[in-house]
């Protein structure tokens, strides 16, 4: 996630003025989206549940942080056919969501344990999102190297090579020989300086083992990228690096999409 980044989703009958109350109480935020419906046929009881959802999901996701307090379970009470309408229309905004250049939404969702309300005697759980709408996946790419106990797993998730949680990396940078470029010794500390975030903000801690593993899925630029990050290196070629379970590269597979 972008470092310093944060997040607010909300919902309101009046949008100037719940902007207004915003800007007044809240001085970090400079851009706002306002999605809403053509034919203006969202009910309270819509939007409350595409709230919910929202950001049930972009918690499970936790690409961003949010500034959201409480999360709100409203729409429990939306018919089946209604809930099914609000699926797809929340995959249509997680689809849109990303040619704007917002993130957010971006991402493979873990699932999320019932809480049991008390007051409805149910149990309310994120709804399960239908697979044919659910972002497209690649193959789980795999990369081992004993040595620095790392133990990998990435995929190619809505078009972004991302690093899954639980994989194990690299517990430190491995140091530089003296004789290293001063190019390499820049992306030596580039490198660090990532790995650095990700400890800091929890995406990698140790486990009861002392292994350093991701706490959440993590996005990179390039599977060299996360290779690099993941044995702790100034760089990594991840196209060779990352493979399937039955031997198939990246760049393989990568190499094979492209002429379909």
């Amino acid at each position: 996630m972008p470092a310093g980044q944060l997040a607010y989703i909300g919902q309101s009958d009046n949008v100037a003025t719940r902007l207004a109350n915003h800007d007044a109480k809240k001085d970090w935020w400079n851009e706002v989206l306002i999605i809403t419906s053509k034919d203006l046929n969202l009910t309270s009881a819509h939007v409350r549940f595409i709230e919910s959802r929202l950001i049930a999901i972009a918690k499970s996701i936790a690409r961003t942080p949010l500034e959201n307090g409480n999360t709100p379970t409203g729409g429990a009470e939306l018919p089946e056919g209604d809930r099914s309408d609000m699926e797809y229309f929340i995959e249509q905004v997680r689809v849109l969501l990303p040619v704007l250049g917002v993130n957010l939404l971006r991402g493979q969702a873990r699932p999320v344990k019932a809480d049991f309300d008390e007051r409805a005697h149910s149990a309310i759980s994120e709804p399960v999102v239908p697979q044919a709408l659910g972002p497209e996946r690649s193959p789980v790419f795999r990369l081992s190297l004993r040595k620095r106990n790392v133990d990998a797993r990435a995929q190619m998730i809505d078009g972004e090579f991302t690093m899954l949680e639980g994989s194990a990396v690299a517990e430190a940078m491995a140091p530089l020989t003296a004789s290293a470029a001063n190019a390499t010794r820049r992306q030596h500390l580039q490198r660090a300086e990532v790995r650095q975030e990700l400890f800091d903000d929890g995406s990698i801690k140790p486990d009861e083992t002392g292994i350093a593993r991701l706490t959440r899925d993590v996005v990179f630029r390039s599977a060299s990228a996360a290779a690099a990050v993941a044995v702790g290196r100034a760089s990594a070629n991840g196209r060779i690096e990352w493979c399937t379970e039955d031997g198939q590269t990246y760049a393989s597979w990568e190499d094979a999409g492209a002429q379909h």
